[in-house]
């Protein structure tokens, strides 16, 4: 049976400008994972690349969109030590 919800830690979200991706811990099914999420994926929902600073406020204001890719990509690979939400896990 597939997840059905992601739940993002806030306080553990970090912008990674060198490797173009936000990071977070999140859980699903009482279990603790971590995740990337790629810039391209921020620019996908915005509209815009992320700049200066930016990438985690983007990454706040489309974070249920992101919750919902990062099953997405768990479901894909659910073996990873990162789980990294890639365009290709957008509805």
């Amino acid at each position: 049976m597939a997840a059905d919800k992601l739940d993002i830690d806030i306080a553990t979200v970090l912008d990674n400008p060198n490797e173009r991706q936000v990071e977070f811990s999140g859980e699903v099914d009482a279990e603790e994972l971590q995740f990337a999420v790629q810039y391209d994926v921020l620019e996908a929902l915005s509209g815009d690349a992320p700049e200066e600073d930016d990438a985690v406020e983007m990454f706040n204001r489309f974070s249920d969109e992101i919750a919902e890719a990062g099953l997405a990509a768990l479901a894909r690979n659910p073996d990873q030590s990162l789980i990294v939400i890639s365009e290709n896990d957008l509805e």
